[in-house]
């Protein structure tokens, strides 16, 4: 069985799906703190329950991916 790992893309995709613009590339810390920064302004009301979403999964969650949204976005 082959267990498909959320990684930076996949968590900047997620968050550029909820309408946040994030530069292609960034890396997990930067695409956290701009979501952080994008949910203070204008209240993303999907986001707090993406990364409660991405916090239940934490065994496939990618360890850089768990360590940004810790940091940035404990909603």
């Amino acid at each position: 069985m082959i267990v498909e790992l959320i990684d930076g893309d996949d968590f900047r995709a997620r968050l550029t799906a909820l309408g946040i613009d994030i530069a292609e590339g960034a890396d997990p810390d930067t695409c956290a703190r701009i979501a952080a920064q994008a949910h203070q302004q204008k209240a993303i009301p999907e986001l707090p329950a993406l990364v409660n979403d991405l916090m239940t999964q934490q065994n496939i969650l990618l360890p850089s991916v768990r360590h940004a949204i810790e940091r940035f976005l404990p909603l």
